[in-house]
């Protein structure tokens, strides 16, 4: 496959970037998506220029630091996965293929095509735990009666992995998919109901100073989640900090 990359270069966070064009060639269509940039990478240095920056980790869909946003859409073309999973023989030969960075307020921009997600983190340790007595009189969480429902609920919320692709795709960059994804997977378990009324009021608070927008009643987010987290998951947000509201 021969290819044209249209890639956002950016050499640093106060740099005004630009869209630059590449030509790759002889690109097999069993190549991962991040493979087919490892191959670009190791043209440019060849050729002396400065590699395209781009994240990763696993590499095996778990830890969602490869986000790209690739021809309008986070992670690409295909659903339920993420941009490491995804791969060339989603595109045709001759294809041109745009590739940016995540584009919201609370995600700038590190170089090139790495944002700065520590957002989510900052979001995460405003109230995304739970509190465990470890005093030597321990109870195995196995012991605790869980409606089959509920546990099913909470773990298809806990199959959020962060990747921010849900603010990608929002056109007010909202989180709420994110946030409500965490605060549902305690919200619907009995070792979460300590904290219950704090960690609701203390996540959306962090979620707005960060500067992530409002809902936009689109699904986008649920849509372009490599997991696909349930918007159910924000209208039970919605119910928490109504409920935690009142009781303040």
């Amino acid at each position: 496959m021969n290819l044209t990359l249209k890639i956002w270069r950016q050499k640093n966070a106060n740099d005004k970037g630009k869209m630059t064009d590449y030509k790759i060639s002889d690109v097999s269509p069993d190549m991962s998506f991040l493979e087919m940039l490892d191959v670009l990478n190791n043209e440019l240095i060849n050729n002396g220029e400065e590699p395209v920056a781009f994240d990763h980790d696993c590499r095996e869909g778990i830890c969602g630091s490869c986000s790209l946003y690739i021809n309008g859409r986070p992670h690409g073309p295909d659903r339920y996965i993420t941009t490491c999973q995804l791969h060339m023989r989603s595109f045709e030969d001759g294809d041109t293929i745009t590739i940016e960075p995540f584009r919201a307020t609370a995600f700038p921009v590190i170089k090139d095509l790495i944002v700065d997600r520590s957002s989510f983190d900052r979001v995460q340790h405003a109230g995304g735990f739970i509190s465990v007595n470890t005093s030597g009189n321990t109870i195995d969480a196995n012991a605790i009666p869980v409606n089959k429902h509920n546990a099913d609920d909470a773990f298809s919320a806990a199959t959020c992995i962060g990747c921010g692709a849900c603010v990608a795709a929002c056109k007010n960059a909202s989180a709420m998919l994110f946030v409500g994804a965490k605060v549902s997977q305690f919200a619907l378990l009995p070792q979460g109901q300590i904290e219950a009324t704090d960690r609701v009021l203390n996540m959306v608070k962090q979620m707005d100073e960060e500067g992530f927008g409002n809902c936009t009643n689109t699904g986008a987010c649920e849509v372009e989640c490599p997991k696909g987290i349930s918007l159910e998951n924000i209208a039970r947000m919605n119910r928490e900090y109504l409920v935690a509201t009142a009781k303040r």
